[in-house]
């Protein structure tokens, strides 16, 4: 799964510059040998506003804890504990969510963790996991009649590659206080009051999505044709793509990637924008069953598997 490519010091759907937190975060460092309570007051105590203490909670966990792709081979998304990730430095998705979790806790900020699902690869679609293989957290900043926000510490600190052998540190605040509907796109709770905002209603519709991937939010995408993640096309047939975009950079390439391996090819395309909707067609003339990648500026946005026949 791709995670991110993001470096701001702006959290887009928060709507608040937070160079100073960041800034402070990076200064104090990998705080080594010291407690999680002590971690969480050393990064928070500058602070008074609750979203800028989640914010630098966030931050330390981002620059100072890796994902740790060995035990997620060999293990899962088997339940952490906080020691544990400190002392490694290094955890899976659940531990990346339990130490948010305490760390919020010392800084009282209500924050729970939610575990779940995500599609990692193209290979996943209509493919539900034997198990759960994702956690994140939700945070409510004040009383309990405010409303949830997702963050995920996991995916905010980088990436790995779709074998999930080799994590790359990429600190991304897409992640931080998400968009509920790009979130919803690529994470589905095990618990379905868990989903806040626009959201996918059952497993089975979830897993049949196209692979909503990291620059879906550069360009703040709402809503894309095909909607289904697997698509059979005829050889001679073009297929219609329609990607309905509210923000981000103005869209000067489209493009398409089939296929990998030696097998890979990059095609840009002719298209219109109206709107705010990107509109295409593309005609796939291998027959096979491949993946396809839908580029905007060069980032990816969107994954399929198409099954193109004569």
């Amino acid at each position: 799964m791709l995670l991110l490519c993001s470096i701001s010091g702006y959290a887009q759907n928060s709507n608040r510059d937070f160079s100073i937190v960041d800034k402070y975060v990076q200064s104090v460092g990998s705080l080594d040998s010291v407690n999680m309570g002590t971690i969480s007051n050393i990064v928070t105590k500058k602070f008074p506003d609750n979203l800028d203490k989640v914010r630098a909670i966030f931050d330390w966990i981002a620059y100072n804890i890796s994902f740790d792709c060995k035990l997620y081979r060999s293990s899962g998304n088997e339940k952490m504990v906080t020691d544990d990730v400190l002392k490694k430095r290094k955890a899976n998705a659940n531990g990346y969510a339990a130490l948010f979790q305490d760390m919020c806790s010392v800084a009282k900020i209500r924050c729970l963790t939610v575990d779940g699902y995500v599609k990692r690869n193209t290979e996943s679609i209509n493919e539900k996991p034997d198990e759960l293989n994702h956690t994140w957290v939700v945070v409510q900043l004040g009383e309990t009649t405010d409303p949830w926000n997702y963050i995920d510490p996991a995916w905010g600190s980088g990436y790995t590659d779709e074998q999930m052998t080799v994590f790359t540190r990429q600190y991304n605040d897409d992640y931080f206080f998400a968009d509920k509907l790009i979130f919803n796109y690529q994470h589905f709770p095990d618990n379905g009051a868990w989903l806040f905002g626009p959201a996918i209603k059952n497993q089975k519709d979830f897993f049949s999505l196209p692979l909503v991937l990291d620059d879906a939010y550069v360009f703040g995408l709402t809503n894309f044709l095909p909607a289904d993640g697997y698509v059979k096309s005829k050889s001679r047939t073009p297929v219609r793509f329609s990607i309905k975009i509210k923000s981000g950079p103005p869209v000067e390439i489209v493009s398409v990637v089939t296929g990998k391996g030696k097998k890979k090819l990059a095609k840009t395309v002719d298209h219109t924008l109206q709107n705010g909707v990107i509109s295409f067609s593309y005609k796939f003339t291998e027959e096979d069953i491949y993946p396809v990648f839908v580029l905007i500026n060069n980032k990816p946005v969107l994954g399929y598997v198409m099954e193109t026949t004569e």
